[in-house]
């Protein structure tokens, strides 16, 4: 199995697929909060400079991780961001093996989700911060520190009212941002997803903020027609990462630990 944290030694089994692509170690907050009443997995996905990734190479290693964890044991996944999206290809590639699915702040699976992200992105920003952005390309000649700062000057862009701004990321990999996420788009481009999610046979949470740019409600309109089992949860002030926003913090973790007490349970 590849590099993963593992926390808690009792209770239902539990999967943490991080965002980025390539910026492991967020989970960790949300991995914490549930070893109480969890067995928890936090696996990094795999880096760049090696095998080309692609969305079928991270589904190989989920499931290498899945089986090496909880063995035949169906188990939930949570995922944020483009890990919600890694989330629903395993669960459709692998059915059976997931008993339910978070989805926290999911990307887009259409071109006008992600104009709407781009146009609300791009609203946000003022002309020094935008200036700021522009700069960064010819001041900071390595990719992977130059996407963590980008990251960092626009996570006020993505949040609310942010109890803190350490999202906990143990890297950047810039290199595999781009070439896992063009993977992606390739496929949504040749129609595979999201219609391959007509086969997930396990209830659906999307959790999501008003404030972060993805466009949840389209996004959710996107995966009503393939995903059965799909229930949506707003809160108006909330940005991407709910876990550390002030207003919502604790009721994120506790309508997480609820749902994934009884999977499908209305929150």
């Amino acid at each position: 199995m590849r590099e993963a944290r593992a926390y808690g030694s009792s209770g239902p089994p539990v999967v943490l697929i991080h965002g980025g692509p390539g910026a492991p170690g967020h989970m960790a907050p949300i991995a914490r909060e549930l070893a109480g009443r969890f067995r928890v997995l936090e696996p990094f996905q795999r880096g760049s400079g090696g095998t080309p990734l692609t969305v079928a190479r991270h589904l190989e290693d989920l499931h290498e991780a899945i089986v090496s964890f909880a063995g035949e044991t169906p188990v939930h996944l949570v995922g944020s961001s483009w890990g919600a999206m890694l989330a629903l290809a395993y669960a459709a590639a692998a059915p059976g093996r997931t008993r339910g699915l978070v989805l926290v702040g999911c990307g887009t699976f259409d071109p006008a989700a992600r104009e709407r992200f781009e146009t609300t992105v791009r609203e946000r920003m003022d002309d020094r911060l935008r200036a700021r952005m522009d700069g960064l390309d010819t001041e900071i000649p390595d990719p992977d520190e130059r996407l963590r700062l980008k990251a960092e000057l626009l996570l006020p862009l993505y949040s609310h009212d942010l109890l803190t701004a350490d999202l906990e990321n143990e890297r950047v990999d810039a290199h595999a941002n781009r070439e896992s996420w063009e993977d992606m788009l390739r496929l949504q481009r040749e129609g595979v997803y999201p219609a391959a999610f007509a086969t997930i046979d396990a209830p659906v949470l999307m959790l999501h903020g008003a404030r972060d740019p993805h466009p949840g409600r389209m996004i959710r309109a996107s995966l009503e027609p393939y995903v059965a089992q799909l229930e949506y949860h707003e809160w108006e002030s909330c940005g991407h990462f709910p876990w550390v926003e002030r207003e919502v913090r604790d009721d994120f973790h506790a309508r997480l630990r609820s749902w994934l007490s009884s999977p499908g349970a209305p929150t």
